[in-house]
């Protein structure tokens, strides 16, 4: 099956959002868009634009000593930490730098820290960094990481989001629905397009996406 791509520019920026309309599935919910965000994570022109748009939202008023990144998002925190610190911005660790940090998942989806990345965890105040928020699971899941391995969350940021806010923290992101409006996420189980009989046109995660 062919995936039509549509853009939508960003006003404030050269970035563009790519979508496909269609029937998806992801691990928590079926969505009506797909959002490819593969050129935004990994070309360095626009991971840098991206990292701009998204710092200028922080470095005047948060502390942060680690990027949490997920959804392979670690291009844009490297160049995040760059223009944070290149900006002058004052952070707290001893190295007057900032650590970017992927934790490591479990079978159970739990979010972990070996020995040697825990200590960019702990003690750290750390923004967590998402390609994409719809549900809000995964980026609770990393609150709650950064919580257990006695870090302090202080923001959540991601390119496209669904949701506003997060375990208390508002959601900073360059796309939302206000590009989307007629964007939904439901349960497998509460799927308007499943009961409808339209098939599943692919299944989504954070590497992309795989069409039937």
């Amino acid at each position: 099956m062919a995936i039509q791509i549509m853009t939508y520019p960003n006003p404030s920026s050269s970035l563009a959002l790519r979508v496909a309309r269609g029937h998806f599935a992801t691990s928590h919910s079926h969505i009506n868009y797909y959002i490819d965000l593969t050129m935004t994570k990994h070309r360095l022109s626009e991971a840098r634009e991206a990292a701009i748009e998204l710092s200028s939202k922080f470095k005047s008023s948060t502390i942060i000593d680690t990027i949490l990144c997920l959804d392979g998002t670690e291009v844009i925190g490297a160049c995040m930490a760059s223009e944070l610190t290149k900006a002058g911005f004052q952070n707290m660790n001893a190295h007057q730098t900032i650590y970017v940090v992927t934790p490591e998942h479990t079978s159970g989806s739990q979010l972990i820290f070996r020995d040697n990345t825990a200590p960019m965890i702990v003690g750290k105040r750390v923004l967590v960094l998402a390609a994409s928020v719809t549900t809000g699971y995964t980026a609770q899941a990393a609150i709650e990481a950064i919580r257990y391995y006695r870090g302090i969350p202080v923001g959540v940021c991601a390119i496209f989001t669904r949701v506003e806010e997060c375990e208390g923290f508002p959601i900073t992101s360059i796309f939302d629905t206000d590009v989307l409006e007629d964007y939904e996420s439901h349960t497998s189980h509460d799927c308007p397009l499943c009961k409808m009989g339209l098939k599943i046109d692919g299944m989504v995660n954070s590497f992309g996406i795989s069409s039937f």
